[in-house]
């Protein structure tokens, strides 16, 4: 974690921005949630197993935050490098209630996506709101950079590490899934890292192989 640096905000004249580094954690402060300014938060608990359960991926402009949960224990992991700032919850009373709004509806779309009935279309849906939410639309598709591992997507989706991997490539197999790096000949008219996945515009079909 970095030292904090004041910058505009619209919840604040002289904002305190808290840099992290991918893999840190947010501190968990009693009546004062994050906001997140740059970066993705994966916000998480565990049993006395060890199995993760993810509540929600977030990014620019959403909240985050332990008064916003009864969770324990209860994790604000950063996948990304993060700048956030901590705030008082329940100030500026007009942009917190859109703020909630916002929480409650983006948990609602994951919520939706992991009750799904097939491995698969979990999978799949994961990948479009991912893509959608964190990625970038290109004329090809909706170009995706690695935000997750495949151990991080079958704890979203409850399914294994293995399971994930072998219908990404399925997915890949079938088309519904580029790699831009391994496009022969012309290459994308995008830059990319090498383990980016494009998906493309057109409302994807199901999984062919389950």
């Amino acid at each position: 974690m970095s030292l904090p640096d004041k910058a505009s905000h619209p919840c604040s004249p002289l904002a305190v921005l808290t840099s992290f580094r991918r893999k840190e954690s947010l501190p968990l402060i009693r009546d004062r949630v994050w906001r997140i300014e740059t970066g993705i938060v994966r916000t998480l608990t565990w049993n006395e197993q060890g199995h993760v359960t993810t509540f929600g991926l977030w990014g620019r402009g959403d909240i985050v935050g332990q008064c916003l949960t009864q969770i324990q224990p209860y994790q604000l992991e950063c996948l990304t490098s993060v700048v956030a700032n901590d705030v008082p919850l329940g100030s500026h009373g007009g942009y917190w209630q859109d703020a909630l709004l916002k929480h409650l509806w983006r948990s609602e779309e994951l919520l939706r996506i992991i009750h799904q009935p097939s491995v698969a279309e979990r999978l799949i849906q994961l990948l479009y709101w991912l893509a959608q939410r964190f990625g970038k639309s290109v004329p090809q598709g909706y170009l995706l950079e690695p935000l997750l591992t495949h151990q991080q997507l079958a704890e979203i989706i409850s399914a294994g590490r293995v399971t994930v991997t072998r219908l990404l490539a399925a997915l890949e197999n079938q088309g519904q899934l580029v790699r831009p790096s391994r496009v022969a000949g012309k290459g994308p008219s995008f830059s990319a890292s090498r383990r980016a996945i494009l998906l493309p515009h057109q409302p994807y079909s199901s999984l062919q192989a389950d």
